[in-house]
């Protein structure tokens, strides 16, 4: 599998290459996977999955469409054209509510799959992206038809990916993002095991997927038997599996976590705002979002999405993080009922943020890599950066002129009841969190062309565009 991303260049997996076109994302085809292909397009579930959104949109492409588009020496059976993702982000981005909506697509699709002789033989969950609050399949090839007395090869994929980590985090509220940022390929079953007790057996789904499936890890893991093979020989059947999968998909649905409640989802509704300061800052947002139209536009600690909102009024694309799940649990929620598809939630730590993973980590990008914004949102976040997370002022703003965009900042003073909370008990270190100080940084690398002060006196808003000598 690899990112549906128009960006150059090409990556090569199982099925056959990817390559990257002026913004299209072509996928090269082996003769095995052309042939799957054919019976992929004459199925009924695959034209309606697509049509539907579920599936991304793929069409065959003819070699001469192709042209100077193939290296050298190159051959291959056939090409397809995907419709690209508007930002690609990982499940170790994703809320809880993500992560279940998205197994619960891919169960769906599996299932449909399976009623006309196909399955997905992978099952991992970096196979699906989003179109803001709706996920989409994204791995053609891995359809294929099923042979008879064939297990269901993804199903461990399927627990490691995404059962394991949402039991995790509804049953014994252990954050999930950790492990699968730690371990591309999920948590093993004898890991999710050692996490849990007994008297979690009588929870739905963890004798079957955890206990058994750790239990039969140690007895096959070390010797030499084939188990698939042994499943083959004792007739594993269609319909096994279609039960296997109706039952997994029950249990998924019936997993919830309800601790969505935290300091900061609270937080539009108690900060020290008063209501003539975030008027000011709500008509400072939206004069300055509405200033152009923008293609990508980011919101950096988002919270539940306010100014995210007012953001995509005018950008095709909205990417909101925050490093607060629960915020973005709350936030997602209220999107996905919306239906809306242009604002994509995601949970990230700015101090700590996702870096490039996998195999000469190419495999999945740093956010960075992924597509950068015209327009950065960064309000009442700088003095957690500065104050929270120990980074200079200067080098923070230095990152934000790295990503080359306009930017609306606010500066939160230390007079500031919010600030006094965080700054009781530090000792007073932070020299450089200094409004003189931050504004002749932010003047060195940008040019300021708005600011204004909200009524209380304690927050400045700046509305700035790079500088061409603060290029990296």
């Amino acid at each position: 599998m690899s990112d549906l991303q128009g960006e150059p260049g090409s990556f090569r997996d199982r099925q056959g290459r990817i390559f990257y076109r002026n913004g299209e994302v072509i996928r090269a085809l082996s003769s095995r996977a052309l042939e799957e292909w054919q019976v992929l397009c004459s199925t009924r579930f695959f034209s309606r999955s697509m049509e539907a959104g579920k599936i991304v949109r793929t069409r065959a492409l003819e070699p001469e469409e192709l042209e100077g588009a193939l290296p050298e020496g190159e051959t291959w059976s056939g090409f397809l054209r995907h419709e690209t993702i508007p930002f690609i982000s990982y499940p170790y981005e994703w809320s809880f509510q993500m992560l279940k909506d998205a197994a619960l697509l891919q169960l769906e699709l599996i299932a449909a799959a399976l009623a006309e002789g196909m399955i997905l033989k992978d099952a991992s969950s970096f196979n699906l992206q989003w179109r803001g609050a709706k996920p989409v399949f994204i791995d053609i090839p891995s359809f294929e038809r099923l042979s008879p007395g064939e297990p269901w090869v993804g199903y461990r994929q399927f627990c490691q990916l995404f059962l394991y980590p949402l039991f995790l985090q509804s049953y014994e509220n252990i954050p999930f993002q950790p492990w699968l940022r730690g371990s591309i390929d999920g948590i093993s079953p004898q890991h999710c095991w050692q996490l849990m007790s007994a008297r979690d057996l009588l929870r739905a789904g963890v004798l079957t997927h955890v206990y058994l499936q750790s239990r039969l890890q140690n007895h096959y893991g070390g010797s030499n038997t084939d188990a698939k093979g042994v499943l083959k020989t004792a007739g594993f059947s269609r319909d096994l599996i279609a039960a296997n999968v109706q039952r997994l998909a029950k249990t998924v649905a019936g997993l919830s976590w309800t601790q969505t409640r935290s300091e900061w989802s609270d937080y539009a509704s108690n900060n020290s705002y008063s209501r003539q300061d975030h008027e000011t800052k709500t008509d400072f947002v939206r004069s300055a979002a509405q200033s152009r139209h923008w293609t990508l536009a980011w919101d950096l600690g988002c919270n539940t999405g306010s100014f995210s909102r007012i953001c995509a009024e005018n950008s095709d694309y909205v990417v909101a993080m925050d490093q607060d799940p629960a915020a973005i649990e709350l936030f997602y929620r209220a999107l996905s009922q919306e239906g809306c598809s242009n604002i994509l939630p995601l949970v990230l730590n700015l101090a700590d943020p996702s870096p490039n993973l996998g195999w000469r980590c190419l495999e999945r990008k740093a956010i960075t890599g992924r597509g950068r914004p015209q327009l950065t949102l960064c309000l009442a976040l700088i003095h957690h950066m500065v104050i929270g997370a120990n980074v200079p002022v200067g080098e923070f703003l230095q990152w934000l002129a790295d990503l080359q965009s306009a930017l609306v900042i606010e500066f939160v003073t230390k007079d500031d009841p919010m600030l006094k909370v965080l700054l009781r008990n530090k000792e007073n270190q932070y020299q450089d969190y200094e409004l003189d100080h931050f504004e002749r940084c932010l003047g060195s690398l940008f040019e300021v062309e708005r600011r204004e002060i909200v009524p209380s006196g304690t927050r400045v808003l700046y509305f700035a565009a790079p500088k061409a000598s603060a290029r990296p």
